[in-house]
């Protein structure tokens, strides 16, 4: 796993964006958070444990590895199959 093994990605509603404490997590603003197609989610990653930010949340997923994280994010719910 390397340099990913102590990292974990949830998704949440964007309607929880506000409760994010980014000094916590590894994105640095709402603008850097990637959101699924659709808009209602949003995806974060962080160091474990867990940070009281993302605990808190009442919208969160499971937590997801590195490789899960990447087969889920190249879904159609978070991957435009026609970019252009």
């Amino acid at each position: 796993m390397g340099k990913y093994s102590n990292r974990r990605y949830i998704t949440f509603s964007v309607s929880e964006v506000s409760t994010i404490d980014f000094a916590q997590i590894e994105e640095t603003s709402v603008s850097t958070l990637r959101k699924s197609i659709d808009g209602q989610l949003a995806v974060i990653k962080f160091g474990l444990p867990a940070p009281s930010s993302v605990n808190s949340l009442t919208t969160k997923s499971q937590e997801y590895t590195h490789s899960e994280i990447l087969v889920l994010m190249s879904t159609s719910a978070w991957s435009n199959p026609d970019p252009f």
